[in-house]
């Protein structure tokens, strides 16, 4: 069942066995060994393969150990799903790690992200992207919150009860309500994400809020204009106030109605890199964790997804390509990332910071 035109559910049918290019292994045994060591974090990945009771069959389980993989934050809820949605989305998922225990492990704190490093685990992060299952109250953020929820935003593009979002029309920035929301989540221990909220409600969030925010998963607008995709002044804003912003794998990057090329996303990396800092970048790919599969079948089956989406009012300008970035889609994506920075130049210190370090932080001065 899609929970509110749940991505990750439409993105099920769509993952596929995704050979790594060659480019992605083409790297020093020194900086092989360096991966290895890294603890590497995505701000916003579909996790599709695990399913109710369904065990991940040995074939996929050896993908995702070679993934190097450390956690993942896991959207719940939907897109526009109910409180009730919400909470039947966050017990299918416990269930389902916990029937993939020798795989996945369940983030409670920060320590956990740690203890999935040194056991081998994949450690996911619960996070919503939406508001709507709170149905307007605020005081669900502590409800969530004891059920492990440890990031929400605000909105999913559109108007919500707490703030307007990148697709709303004459936007009404932050509410009474969302200010509300805001100042639970900072006494909870939530990380406040503004991914999908509009740069007024953005705005008006980091001068409401006394911890980091991120940005989970977007790009940047000087690169490529485009609703979902952030200006520099706000860039400088999630980073004077501690956050980092997260670059997705979407078709909002540029070379629409092609997919974005690996040359494209590094414009938008090392463009964060150059305005936010490097303590305020990191990843954030939006896609499934095993990659996609590109086939006509597939492809037809992500167009249905994606016309329910439209009728909904939530489908943004350039979405319809399936979500991957030419040279990253598969499990291999985060050692290509590192390998790409590499070459440009950037140190092994930075890459360590993209990869994980700098999203790990922010959660440890948030929860």
């Amino acid at each position: 069942m899609i929970l509110g035109f749940n991505r990750r559910h439409i993105l099920a049918a769509c993952s596929a066995i995704v050979a790594a290019p060659s480019a992605a292994w083409a790297t020093t045994k020194l900086d092989r060994e360096r991966y290895r060591k890294a603890t590497v974090i995505d701000g916003n990945l579909a996790l599709s393969i695990i399913n109710g009771n369904a065990l991940v069959d040995a074939a996929t389980a050896a993908r995702v150990r070679i993934s190097g993989l450390t956690a993942m934050k896991q959207t719940l809820g939907g897109s526009n799903g109910s409180f009730a949605d919400a909470n039947s989305d966050i017990s299918d998922t416990e269930m389902s790690i916990a029937r993939n225990s020798h795989l996945f492990s369940r983030v409670r704190t920060v320590a956990d992200i740690g203890a999935a490093k040194h056991s081998g685990h994949v450690a996911v992060i619960f996070s919503f992207e939406s508001a709507d299952m709170h149905e307007g109250r605020p005081e669900r953020v502590d409800h969530f919150r004891s059920c492990g929820v440890l990031v929400m935003g605000l909105s999913y593009n559109l108007q919500s009860a707490f703030g307007s979002g990148v697709m709303t029309k004459d936007g009404t920035g932050l509410t009474i309500a969302g200010r509300e929301a805001i100042t639970r989540m900072n006494a909870a221990g939530i990380t406040l994400d503004l991914s999908h909220s509009d740069e007024l409600t953005s705005s008006e969030s980091l001068r409401v809020t006394n911890r980091p925010a991120l940005i989970t998963h977007a790009g940047c607008y000087a690169v490529h204009p485009h609703p979902r995709n952030k200006s520099d002044k706000l860039l400088r804003a999630v980073a004077a106030c501690g956050g980092t912003v997260g670059i997705y794998d979407l078709s909002y990057l540029g070379n629409y109605p092609a997919n974005p090329t690996l040359d494209i996303y590094m414009r938008h990396l090392t463009h964060a890199l150059a305005v936010c800092g490097e303590e305020h970048v990191g990843i954030g790919s939006d896609t499934d964790f095993l990659g996609i599969d590109t086939s006509a079948a597939n492809l037809a089956d992500w167009n249905k997804g994606e016309a329910k989406r439209k009728a909904a009012g939530i489908m943004a300008p350039e979405e319809g390509p399936l979500p991957y970035v030419e040279g990253l889609n598969g499990p291999f994506r985060w050692q290509v990332i590192a390998s790409e920075l590499t070459k440009r130049g950037y140190s092994s210190r930075i890459a360590d910071k993209v990869l994980g370090t700098n999203l790990e932080r922010v959660f440890r001065e948030t929860w």
